[in-house]
């Protein structure tokens, strides 16, 4: 399934990763806080600084939650979008 975000919106895939303390204990999804980084699945036409394949830095709270193809994905605006993670 493929998707096209409008405006400045960006379309983020990130994954969920069981968390470990440093205990051995895991960390239960609703103690989990919502991953900041992700990787840019595509881009609305309006967007100018970040593109496809970039991994970027996100705010905590931005974005709209969404599931496609059992894959988690972010709906965020370019304006939440902290940085371009650069290897």
């Amino acid at each position: 399934m493929k998707f096209k975000p409008l405006k400045e919106r960006v379309f983020v895939r990130y994954s969920e990763e069981m968390e470990k303390t440093p205990g051995g204990l895991y960390v239960p999804d609703t103690a989990k806080e919502k991953p900041q980084k992700g990787v840019v699945e595509a881009v609305g036409p309006e967007v100018k600084e970040v593109k496809v394949g970039n991994t970027v830095l996100f705010d905590k709270y931005s974005g709209t939650k969404i599931n496609l193809d059992n894959q988690e994905y972010l709906i965020i605006k370019e304006e939440d979008i902290l940085g371009i993670l650069e290897e």
